[in-house]
C-alpha cells in the first residue's frame, strides 16, 4: 500500500484579470455595450483607471506543478512573494479549484492559511473550536477531550468564551493555530500567519509542528522564515513564478532560494577598497558553504571556509606568511578572530601566488549581518588589508542536536558542550 498522502498532478491556476462583473444582468450588459463601442466603463469610480482595457488577460498563478507527499513527512514551500505558494495551499484545502490538473489528498486536512479562515466571527473561541471539529469528521466526544489542551496551549483562556470577532490578531492566530494542531488531523496546512504571533508562540508553533511530523502525520509549511523551514522540513520546494524551480532536501533548496538572480561575482569581495597593496596582495576573496560553493549566507552550526587568493610579481619563494578574517557585528564589535598563527600553522616558502584557505568546521554565530576583515602578512610585515571586505548573513541553523536556540539575551554565539548525571 502507498504511503503517498498528497499527490499533485500538472496543477494549474489561472485567474482573469480587471473586474469580472457589476453584480446586475443590466449593468455587465451596459459595461459589455459600452466596449464595443470604444468607450470608458461607465461603472468606473472618478479617477480610477479604467480596467477595460485588460478584458481577456489572464494571470498564471500556477504552471504545470507537480510532486508528491509521503505520510509524515514535513514539506517546506518557499519563494518569493507572489510565486504561488500561498494559491497551492488553498488548492490543496479546497478552498479554490484548480483550472487544469489532478490533487489526490488521503486523510483530513487542517488548514491555517490566512487570519480569519475557518472561524465564524460571530461565534465564540469556544464555538468555533466544536465548529472546525465537526469540519474535520469529528465528534463532540472527541473535540472534549482536547478541548483543555487547545486552550491551554492557545492562551486565551480568559476569553474563550468571548466572540472572536473581537480577538487580536495574535489571539485569533494563537486559537487558530491550537484548534489546527491538536484536532489530530492527518495532515496539517500551515502559511505564513505565524509572523503574526509573538516570537514565544512561533517557537512553540514549531515545536508543535515538529510533534505533529514526528508523530506520523504529514506537515506542509508555507514561510519566509528559512531558520524555521530548515529546522523543520526535510524537504522543501522552491517556487517562482507560479512554477517549481527546485525540490529536494531542504538545505539545498534554501541554498537556492538565497542565491536566486545571483551572479558569480556577487560573492567576491570588492578589492578596490585595500587599506594596503603591498607585495603580496589579495587577488580574490570568497565565503564557500559546506559544499564549497560561494555564498553571501550561511547556517548557524555549518561547515564553512574562507578562500583567499594572493599574488606577487616577485618570482622567488615568499618568507613567513600568515593571515586572518575576523568577523565583526552589526554594531562594528569584533567577534571572530580566525587567525592562522593561533593554530600554529606556519607558512614557510610559498610559492609567489596561490591560495590560503581558513576552514571553520562549526560556524558558531548567532543570526545576523556580519562583515569580515582581512589581513595579510609577510615576514611581520603587512602586505595588504581590507577592513570589511564581504559581508554574510548567518541564517538560524541546527547547531545543537535538539535543533533548539538559547534566546539572544543569553549570549552572542553558540559555544558546543555536553552534560552529564553521575551519582
Amino acid at each position: 500500500m502507498s504511503n503517498t498522502v498528497i499527490s499533485v498532478e500538472n496543477l494549474s491556476k489561472t485567474y482573469r484579470l480587471g473586474v469580472i462583473g457589476t453584480g446586475t444582468f443590466f449593468g455587465d450588459l451596459n459595461r459589455w455595450w459600452a466596449r464595443k463601442l470604444g468607450k470608458p466603463d461607465p461603472y468606473a469610480k472618478i479617477g480610477e483607471v479604467d480596467h477595460g482595457n485588460r478584458f481577456g488577460e489572464t494571470i498564471r498563478a500556477l504552471d504545470n506543478v507537480s510532486f508528491a507527499l509521503q505520510q509524515g513527512e514535513a514539506l517546506g514551500i518557499i519563494g518569493r512573494n507572489g510565486a504561488g505558494k500561498s494559491t497551492l495551499l488553498k488548492i490543496l484545502s479546497r478552498v479554490t479549484a484548480p483550472t487544469s490538473g489532478e490533487v489526490k489528498v488521503k486523510g483530513r486536512i487542517a488548514s491555517l492559511l490566512e487570519v480569519g479562515t475557518g472561524f465564524h466571527p460571530e461565534l465564540t473561541g469556544r464555538e468555533n473550536i466544536y465548529l472546525n471539529g465537526a469540519i474535520l469528521g469529528m465528534s463532540r466526544a472527541e473535540v472534549n477531550r482536547k478541548l483543555d489542551e487547545i486552550v491551554d496551549f492557545s492562551g486565551v483562556e480568559k476569553f474563550i468564551d468571548t466572540p472572536v470577532k473581537r480577538y487580536s490578531s495574535g489571539m485569533y492566530v494563537r486559537l487558530a493555530f491550537a484548534v489546527a494542531a491538536h484536532l489530530e488531523p492527518e495532515i496539517l496546512v500551515v502559511d505564513e500567519v505565524l509572523a503574526v504571533g509573538d516570537a514565544e508562540f512561533q517557537k512553540k508553533c514549531l515545536g508543535k509542528m515538529s510533534d505533529v511530523a514526528s508523530g506520523g502525520r504529514t506537515v506542509l509549511f508555507v514561510s519566509h522564515n528559512l531558520a524555521a523551514v530548515s529546522n523543520l522540513c526535510q524537504t522543501a520546494i522552491l517556487m517562482d513564478k507560479g512554477r517549481i524551480l527546485h525540490s529536494g532536501e531542504t538545505e539545498g533548496v534554501v541554498f537556492k532560494y538565497m542565491n536566486l538572480n545571483k551572479d558569480a561575482n556577487s560573492f567576491t569581495a570588492d578589492l578596490r577598497n585595500v587599506q594596503i597593496s603591498g607585495e603580496p596582495k589579495f587577488t580574490s576573496i570568497n565565503v564557500l558553504n559546506s559544499r564549497r560553493e560561494p555564498v553571501d549566507a550561511v547556517f548557524s552550526g555549518e561547515s564553512m571556509s574562507v578562500e583567499l587568493g594572493y599574488a606577487s610579481t616577485r618570482t622567488n619563494p615568499l618568507g613567513q606568511v600568515s593571515a586572518s578574517a575576523i568577523f565583526s557585528n552589526e554594531l562594528g564589535e569584533n567577534v571572530i578572530c580566525c587567525w592562522s598563527d593561533l593554530v600554529s600553522f606556519n607558512f614557510k616558502n610559498l610559492p609567489s601566488s596561490g591560495k590560503l584557505i581558513c576552514e571553520i568546521p562549526k560556524l558558531p554565530l548567532l543570526p545576523g549581518r556580519y562583515h569580515i576583515s582581512f589581513n595579510l602578512v609577510v615576514d611581520k610585515r603587512t602586505t595588504d588589508k581590507l577592513h570589511q571586505g564581504i559581508a554574510i548573513n548567518v541564517i538560524e541553523g541546527r547547531f545543537f542536536p535538539t535543533g533548539k536556540i538559547p534566546p539572544r539575551k543569553l549570549g552572542m554565539f553558540y559555544v558546543e558542550h555536553d552534560w552529564k548525571y553521575h551519582e
